[in-house]
């Protein structure tokens, strides 16, 4: 477990978008990713009958979609314990193996740092 303050605060922002999509969409899972600029995309659980994407998915398809080469962080809001390792290699796809991904709960607390690879 990784407590939320060892986190630098771009890293704090990050969990702290993620927290808000989630809640303010009503979704199983917020994310936020932040690319070699420092842009951050926000994105929420994608559940249609024909589409199905976690919420990081939908946010590394953002980040691609608006033209980042790459990222430096993520961050998934979430009740699971672990990320499934489609979410991870989306991140790695995009990042590469070292990128940080960052697993908090509801609360934003920070259960898990990760690396994409």
């Amino acid at each position: 477990m990784t407590d939320s303050t060892d986190l630098g605060p771009e890293d704090r922002k990050i969990v702290t978008l993620a927290r808000s999509a989630r809640a303010r969409n009503g979704v199983p899972e917020g994310a936020a990713v932040r690319d070699e600029t420092g842009r951050t995309y926000v994105a929420g659980t994608v559940a249609l009958d024909s589409l199905k994407l976690s919420a990081l998915q939908t946010a590394v398809a953002m980040a691609v979609a608006s033209g980042a080469q790459s990222l430096e962080a993520a961050a998934v809001v979430s009740a699971v314990d672990a990320l499934p390792g489609e979410d991870l290699a989306a991140v790695r796809d995009l990042g590469g193996a070292g990128t940080p991904v960052f697993l908090a709960g509801a609360d934003g607390e920070v259960k898990a740092a990760l690396q994409a690879g």
